[in-house]
């Protein structure tokens, strides 16, 4: 069973390949990462690493018992006890209900672990996968974005009912 963790500096290059083995995919329906973040991904990886160590990211790679990463959710901009979350899932995994247990997962972190009280999100129109994740796990359309010249939509969930859940 697939298991969500913390970045840590042996991802790399499971993260690499996940990265790789998916651009394409994740390019139809996302802004493509270009050719620098791949040319530079062991910068980048410690890039993060010294984000996340301040605290202001939490990144989390969804990991199968071989180390193949199936995807990422991450908890960017913390601030004001509040973060957005990104996620993605490789083409591989997908149809088999990791996203939404991968939201399910890093939104109990957010609220256990890191204390944070609500969450935002945002997904272009088209996207329709993402939409019914982000439907699934909470979030409610709160206006229009636009992301990299598409329209999209940007969501919120408050986490006060993961914070209940940790009292009990």
């Amino acid at each position: 069973m697939p298991r969500l963790q913390l970045l840590r500096p042996g991802h790399a290059p499971a993260l690499l390949a996940f990265e790789s083995e998916n651009r394409a995919y994740f390019a139809a329906s996302i802004p493509d990462r270009g050719d620098e973040y791949f040319a530079h991904f062991a910068a980048r990886h410690e890039e993060l690493l010294a984000e996340q160590a301040t605290g202001l990211c939490f990144f989390h790679l969804l990991v199968e018992s071989d180390g193949e990463v199936l995807g990422r959710f991450n908890l960017v901009d913390v601030a004001d006890g509040r973060a957005e979350l990104g996620y993605r899932v490789g083409e591989r995994a997908a149809g088999r209900g990791l996203a939404t247990a991968g939201v399910r997962q890093v939104c109990a972190l957010a609220a256990t672990e890191y204390g944070l009280t609500g969450l935002h999100a945002r997904t272009t129109l088209d996207n329709t996968a993402s939409r019914a994740v982000l439907a699934r796990t909470g979030f409610t359309p709160r206006g229009e974005v636009e992301l990299s010249g598409r329209p999209g939509l940007r969501y919120e969930r408050s986490l006060a009912d993961e914070a209940v859940r940790r009292l009990r």
